[in-house]
């Protein structure tokens, strides 16, 4: 249960994290796709676990601070061993009584306002850690993504070193070139396969650290069609308000947090009473007589000056803290939307124009080399442009899914834990 309520207090923003609450099918489908891996995360990360066992820990502490004093029983025995008429027990005086301690100066609801604050804290902190993890297993699926795609490139280059290969060999038995464009197309092709070995240990890679995540292993491809999605069209940047998201609610919960323990410290300078009420029996006559105490520290020593200037300091840096906050929330969010408007630039031109031009490039070189209009260098260099523009698309496309998913994390909003 207590999950089901984390999960919605960062419901704005990890919707897709609230659905992991339930235990996910154990079907996977042929494309282990984006959902399904939040889903498994949500499910099995033991940092919920972690945020769950502070929640109730919060809630255990709030019934703490509600609780009053214990009442005390005490009994007493006089005249019991002594010397003279006090050898024998005759003249024992038994005391019996009852204190009950009385706060005053409002304690227990500073102290509930104290627990309340830091329950506040805590919950927000859940849902932050939920947000961290959705940024984590995006990240985690986006470089599992790229690595896929980097080995599919490499395969295909590894392919086209291949043909290019053999078509030297031909070139060469038909005397049309020299012996060293096999030794060329050799080294390329040894160094296309090598690539694609380097290329298939970073994917083995990827998919485990991927698996850790989600808590088991990454079956079936990785979805394309999410890694290749780019929102283009960003224009200029929009002002999103900071004090609404998880980040100023965390350092506006710090604040609370300090206000509260100052009420506290100054709720401590009243001292409190101890009423007792009891009775006295004289075993000597027989006699019972009622007694009534009442007990008042008297603040020598610690009068509780220090303790709320320590209070007022704590609230004080809580305040600075606060401010410093809402700079760098506002500052990281723009940064964040330059860098996911320019990832997505660069993506949308490098998997775009840059990607169309340099695969006509290395067609016209391809054909042109087969048929004897251009040398093996112009084939070689034309290939070299198609492989590292393909490699930086793919890097930009990374780049850009993991500058949306930060994003996403600066702005996940903390309305919803408004009204609990």
């Amino acid at each position: 249960m207590h999950r089901l309520i984390a999960a919605a207090l960062a419901a704005a923003s990890c919707a897709t994290i609230a659905q992991a609450q339930t235990a996910p099918s154990a079907e996977t489908s042929a494309t282990f796709k984006l959902d399904h891996a939040l889903a498994l995360a949500g499910a099995t990360s033991p940092s919920l676990d972690a945020a769950e066992a502070n929640v109730r820990a919060a809630e255990a502490a709030r019934t703490v601070a509600g609780l009053r004093p214990n009442p005390q029983i005490s009994v007493q025995a006089e005249n019991l061993v002594g010397s003279g008429p006090y050898r024998r027990a005759d003249r024992l005086e038994t005391t019996t009584s009852f204190a009950l301690p009385i706060e005053l100066g409002g304690k227990r609801s500073a102290r509930i306002g104290v627990a309340d604050a830091r329950s506040q804290r805590v919950a927000l902190q859940a849902a932050i850690t939920q947000v961290d993890l959705r940024l984590t297993v995006i990240q985690a699926y986006a470089q599992a993504a790229a690595a896929q795609q980097r080995l599919t490139t490499a395969r295909d280059q590894a392919r086209i070193a291949g043909e290019g290969f053999r078509a030297a060999e031909v070139r060469v038995q038909a005397g049309r070139a020299s012996p060293i464009e096999v030794q060329r197309a050799d080294v390329t092709r040894i160094n296309a396969d090598a690539e694609v070995q380097r290329a298939e240990r970073l994917v083995e890679v990827a998919r485990f650290s991927l698996s850790k995540l989600v808590g088991q292993p990454v079956s079936g491809e990785l979805d394309t069609f999410w890694f290749a999605d780019v929102r283009s069209g960003y224009g200029p940047m929009q002002e999103i308000e900071s004090a609404g998201t998880l980040a100023m609610a965390a350092a506006e919960a710090d604040l609370a947090i300090a206000d509260a323990g100052v009420r506290l410290a100054r709720s401590q300078r009243v001292p409190d009473l101890t009423v007792s009420a009891g009775a006295r029996q004289f075993r000597e006559t027989g006699d019972t007589a009622a007694m009534f105490s009442l007990t008042i520290p008297i603040p020598v020593f610690n009068n509780g000056k220090a303790a709320l200037a320590q209070a007022t300091s704590e609230r004080q840096f809580a305040e600075a803290q606060r401010r410093v906050t809402a700079l760098e929330v506002d500052q990281a969010i723009a940064r964040a939307q330059a860098d996911a408007a320019n990832a997505a630039t660069t993506a949308v031109t490098a998997k775009g124009p840059a990607l169309r031009a340099a695969e006509e490039a290395a067609r016209i070189a391809r054909i042109g080399y087969r048929e004897g209009k251009f040398g093996q260098l112009e084939l070689l260099d034309a290939e070299r442009t198609l492989a590292e523009t393909r490699l930086a698309a793919i890097d930009a496309l990374l780049n850009y899914h993991n500058a949306q998913a930060q994003l996403e994390r600066l702005t996940a909003p903390a309305n919803d834990l408004q009204g609990n």
